[in-house]
C-alpha cells in the first residue's frame, strides 16, 4: 500500500508471488484506489511544507493515517483473499535534502493499526535503511521497473507521473552528463522533477479550491504555453543536478507557484496551467533524450490527462511510449505493486534497493517489521535473487 505525492489516498495491490526458473511471477489478484476522507485530506494538506506544524498534529496525522490504511488494508483482503504480509509505503510527508545530499525522511501511517487491524505482520519505513547506506531513499520503484522491462530490447524506461515525476532507466545508451552511471552499471533512477504537483497547485489556486486537478487536462488544453514563464521555471537549479538525486513538495509546492506567477501579472488561469503542464512534459523529454531511451512505460495519475501525454509525446518523436499495463502493471496501482514486491524481498532476505538508482553503497533489505497476531515467522531466505518479474492476471474495483 502506498499514498504518493498527490496525498489524495491509498492505492493497495494484492498480489501473489512465486519464483519460477530464476523469474519472479506475480499474480495480480485485486488492486484498489481509496481515497481520504475530505477533512483527513484537508487536515494534512494544510499541515504539508512551508506550513508549520507541531508535535500534537503530527502524532494526530500519524494515527488517523494508521487507521486509513488500517482500513483499506481490512477491505483488500477481505475481498482479494487472506495474506500472508503487508507492506505499507505510508504516506511522504518530507524528504531532507541539502543539495544532492539526503539527510532523512519521514513517512506516516503508524502501521502498528495495520497490523492490529488484520493480525498480519507489516513491513514499513522502507525508505531510511537506503538512506542510511549513503542513497536518497528514492526511487525505490527502481527495482521492480528494472525487473519489470528487464526482456525488453534497446533503452527502456520507466515514468511516474505522480505529484513528482521519476523515471527508471533500465538500460541507459550512454553517459550524457557527467558523474552518472555509465551504460551497463545498473539501472538509474531519480526524480525528473514535478509531474502533476505544480499543475495542481496551480487549480486548485485558480478555482479558490473548489477543483483539486486538471481533469482529463482540460484547462490546460484551453490554454496557451507562456514562453517567458516557461523559460523562468525551466531555470530552476534542481534539474541541473546529475542523477541519483530526490525532491518533492518541499520544492515544488503552491509557494512555488504562487513566485512564479508573481514575476508574470495578468497571465490567464489556462495559460498557467498549460505553461506547468508543458513544463513537466520538457522537463521528462530532456531526460528521456539524454539517456537515449527508446521504449516509455508510463504510470500514474498524470498517464491519464491526454494534454500532459500530447505533449510528452511531441516532444519524444521516435520513442515508443507506452504504459505500465501492458507489462501486467496498471498505471493507477503500479507503485503499490512495487511495494509488494519490496515486501516479498524483505521477508526473503533480499535487497529491496536498486543501488545505482539510489546511490546507496550497496544493496540492503528495507523496512522494519511489525508482527501480526501470532508469532512471526518468515519464510526461508532465497539464495539467489530473481532479475525479472512478469505480472499476470488483475481485478480492479
Amino acid at each position: 500500500m502506498i499514498s504518493g505525492t498527490s496525498h489524495d489516498g491509498v492505492d493497495v495491490a494484492v498480489v501473489d508471488f512465486e519464483v519460477r526458473d530464476g523469474v519472479l511471477h506475480g499474480t495480480v489478484g485485486y488492486t484498489g484506489t481509496v481515497g481520504y476522507p475530505p477533512e483527513l485530506r484537508q487536515r494534512l494538506v494544510r499541515a504539508l511544507p512551508p506550513a508549520p506544524l507541531t508535535f500534537a498534529e503530527a502524532c494526530a496525522l500519524d494515527t488517523l493515517i494508521g487507521q486509513a490504511f488500517a482500513g483499506v488494508a481490512a477491505d483488500a483482503i477481505e475481498r482479494g483473499g487472506p495474506v500472508d504480509l503487508i507492506c505499507s509505503h505510508g504516506q511522504t510527508v518530507y524528504h531532507w535534502t541539502e543539495g544532492q545530499r539526503v539527510l532523512g525522511t519521514l513517512q506516516i501511517g503508524q502501521p502498528a493499526w495495520i497490523a492490529e487491524r488484520t493480525g498480519v505482520p507489516v513491513v514499513a519505513d522502507v525508505r531510511i535503511r537506503d538512506i542510511v547506506a549513503g542513497g536518497q531513499g528514492a526511487p525505490i520503484v527502481a527495482l521492480m521497473d528494472s525487473m519489470l522491462l528487464a526482456g525488453l530490447p534497446g533503452h527502456p524506461a520507466a515514468l511516474n507521473l505522480g505529484g513528482i515525476a521519476n523515471m527508471t532507466v533500465v538500460r541507459a545508451a550512454g553517459v550524457r552528463a557527467a558523474g552518472v552511471p555509465a551504460a551497463g552499471d545498473g539501472p538509474i533512477a531519480y526524480d525528473t522533477g514535478p509531474a502533476n504537483a505544480l499543475i495542481d497547485a496551480a487549480v486548485v489556486r485558480f478555482s479558490g479550491g473548489r477543483r483539486s486537478y486538471d481533469v482529463d487536462g482540460e484547462l490546460a488544453a484551453a490554454g496557451t504555453v507562456h514562453s517567458g514563464l516557461l523559460e523562468q521555471l525551466l531555470a530552476e537549479p534542481y534539474y541541473a543536478l546529475p542523477a541519483p538525486k530526490t525532491t518533492g513538495k518541499e520544492l515544488f509546492n503552491a509557494d512555488y507557484v504562487d513566485k512564479a506567477l508573481a514575476l508574470f501579472p495578468g497571465i490567464g488561469d489556462a495559460d498557467a496551467v498549460a505553461t506547468f503542464t508543458a513544463l513537466t512534459a520538457q522537463t521528462v523529454a530532456d531526460e528521456v533524450r539524454r539517456y537515449g531511451v527508446d521504449t516509455l512505460a508510463v504510470s500514474g495519475g498524470g498517464s491519464d490527462n491526454p494534454t500532459l501525454m500530447a505533449m510528452l509525446a511531441s516532444r519524444l518523436s521516435g520513442v515508443r511510449l507506452t504504459t505500465t499495463a501492458e507489462f501486467g502493471a496498471p498505471t493507477a496501482t503500479k507503485e503499490a505493486i512495487a511495494f509488494a514486491l519490496v515486501g516479498w524481498q524483505t521477508a526473503h532476505g533480499l535487497a529491496g534497493n536498486a543501488p545505482s538508482a539510489t546511490g546507496a553503497a550497496g544493496g540492503r533489505i528495507l523496512g522494519s517489521i511489525v508482527p501480526g497476531t501470532g508469532p512471526l515467522r518468515l519464510p526461508e531466505p532465497v539464495a539467489v535473487a530473481p532479475t525479472a518479474l512478469r505480472l499476470i492476471g488483475e481485478r480492479h474495483e
